[in-house]
This record gives C-alpha cells, sequence and structure tokens, in this order.
C-alpha cells in the first residue's frame, strides 16, 4: 500500500479504554499488516520503550467483555484465551521506533495523524460552548469544519458539489459546509 491509510480505517478502530483513547493489539498488528504475536513480541523485548500504563496496558476480564460488547470490530475477541493489550498514542509513537518497515511508516505516520485530528477537534467542540465572541465562536466552527471535512474527505468522491455536515451536540448545533470543485 502507498501513500497514508485513510483516516476513515484507524478512526474506526480507536476505542476508549480506562478514559484513553487506544487501539487494540490486534487492531495496531492489523494496520502495520503483521500477526498480533509479532507486535506483542516486539513490546516484551523492549520493555524500555513501554514504562508504564500510559503507554500500553492489557485489559481486564471486565474490559474485554465491554469492549467486545460495545465495539463490533472486536467481537471475535470474545473467543480469546488471551486479554489483549491496549496501546496509546505514546504507546504506538514507541512501537514505531521498533517497527521499521516502510508499511510500518506509513501505519505509523496515518496513526498520528488520525489522534491528532480527532484530539483537535475534540478540544474545539469542547471550547465552543464558552466561547462568547461571536468572530472566535466562527474561526473555531471553521476550523472543526475544516477537521471534519479533512477526516471525510477520502470518502468524498465529487466534481461540483456541496456537503454539509451537521452535527447535534446537546447545547450546540454544529452546520458546516463544504464546497468542492472538480479536480
Amino acid at each position: 500500500m502507498s501513500g497514508i491509510l485513510a483516516f476513515k480505517n484507524i478512526e474506526d478502530l480507536i476505542i476508549e479504554v480506562r478514559g484513553q483513547k487506544v487501539l487494540i493489539d490486534r487492531d495496531v498488528a492489523s494496520i502495520y499488516e503483521v500477526k498480533t504475536r509479532d507486535i506483542n513480541k516486539a513490546v516484551k523485548n523492549n520493555p524500555d520503550k513501554f514504562p508504564n500504563e500510559s503507554y500500553i496496558f492489557e485489559i481486564t476480564k471486565d474490559e474485554k467483555k465491554r469492549v467486545v460488547e460495545n465495539f463490533h470490530h472486536l467481537l471475535n475477541l470474545k473467543f480469546s484465551p488471551y486479554l489483549p493489550k491496549a496501546f496509546t498514542e505514546k504507546g504506538l509513537y514507541m512501537l514505531a521506533t521498533i517497527l521499521k518497515s516502510k508499511r510500518a511508516t506509513i501505519a505509523t505516520i496515518s496513526i498520528i495523524e488520525t489522534f491528532t485530528k480527532i484530539r483537535e477537534l475534540s478540544k474545539n467542540i469542547k471550547k465552543l460552548p464558552s466561547v462568547k465572541d461571536k468572530k472566535e465562536q466562527q474561526s473555531l466552527m471553521q476550523k472543526s469544519g475544516e477537521i471534519i471535512a479533512d477526516i471525510l474527505d477520502d470518502s468524498l468522491d465529487t466534481n461540483e458539489s456541496e456537503t454539509t455536515i451537521e452535527l447535534n451536540l446537546a447545547l450546540l448545533k454544529f452546520k458546516h459546509t463544504v464546497k468542492k470543485s472538480g479536480k
């Protein structure tokens, strides 16, 4: 595979466990196109790169049950006798220093970009309700709309079109229109 992996392909795999956004080891292996045991072996052989649970942690039986119930792509974990490991963003950065293939580089860049976009969008959305200045609100909405458009860009196949994205976030209704012209 050449180029950056589609944001959507990675974004769908990111889950929240213990209040942290993580990727489960089997999903990391899938992204890197290796076996899960290879990912876990790389971690085991480099313990100094993963000093604590803010990098990687093994999910508990209860967490595994909850993850299987709430995330359809992880259903086959139900039958695994192993407790999966969860990689945080920091853990994924460290994993990138171990795995040196071209695929690993492409995957790592895509993962980093995905986490960055999610973090920035989340920050903007949290900040919007507290901003009183209309110009600053408009600027934040514009930036958030651009991030959303960037997220969806791979799946928008357009010539000349207008796409409206509307999010209803309880206290805030967010509407952004993206206009694209043919290439």
